[in-house]
């Protein structure tokens, strides 16, 4: 076999580098403006070529593959780890709270659990093992009698969307909004009692300024 040339070992790491730098202008565009971005706008974050994003990644979408799938995998590790808390409505409630405060954390990956337009084999994937494991702490919950029996696990997506839209409408004004409102939920989910609400209502001002941003 002939060997490799010399010169071409620094382009080798040079596009790994700029691999690297893209990952992360895109993880930091996805997180603050959700998926709307372009190829463009990601080259622009980087520092690089258009043309050079479109060497590593063909489009968009393999670009969330490779992003999303492992935060995805995130969210199935604090399932599992909600699995080992040994009370099962506090296993349901440890799986809310971790998973909406990592989602409020990145709007891309809210959006990306929200829909079903983005991401191929890999986040497909990671999501089908994120529904087995919710799956099981619904169904432990209610075999517990602590979950309403008319409550189903496909009801946490949409669960997910209302604190989304919580998230995305407070985020300037009170960032911690969502968890006020997921305790109003998770009171919702319970067959008695009630919980004590984590974040304080808004002021009327407060309020007006939240309502008013579209």
């Amino acid at each position: 076999m002939a060997p490799i040339a010399p010169a071409e070992r620094p382009l080798r790491k040079d596009a790994e580098r700029n691999r690297i730098r893209i990952l992360e202008a895109a993880g930091d565009l996805f997180a603050q403006r959700g998926l709307g971005i372009t190829l463009d706008d990601i080259a622009r974050h980087a520092g690089v070529g258009v043309g050079t994003v479109y060497r590593s990644f063909p489009d968009k979408e393999t670009l969330i593959d490779a992003l999303f799938a492992q935060r995805i995998e995130a969210l199935c590790d604090i399932a599992e780890q909600a699995l080992e808390v040994p009370d099962a409505w506090n296993a349901l409630v440890s799986y809310f709270a971790n998973s909406s405060q990592l989602q409020a954390r990145d709007r891309g990956l809210k959006e990306l659990l929200a829909c079903s337009t983005h991401g191929g084999a890999p986040v497909l994937q990671a999501k089908g093992r994120l529904r087995i494991l919710v799956t099981a702490l619904f169904d432990r919950a209610k075999a517990a009698g602590v979950l309403r029996q008319d409550v189903e696990p496909f009801d946490s997506p949409l669960i997910a969307m209302m604190l989304g839209t919580v998230m995305d409408r407070a985020r300037a004004v009170e960032p911690e909004l969502w968890r006020r409102f997921l305790g109003l939920i998770l009171d919702g989910l319970r067959p008695h009692a009630a919980t004590p609400l984590p974040v304080g209502p808004l002021s009327a001002g407060q309020l007006d300024a939240v309502m008013k941003r579209g």
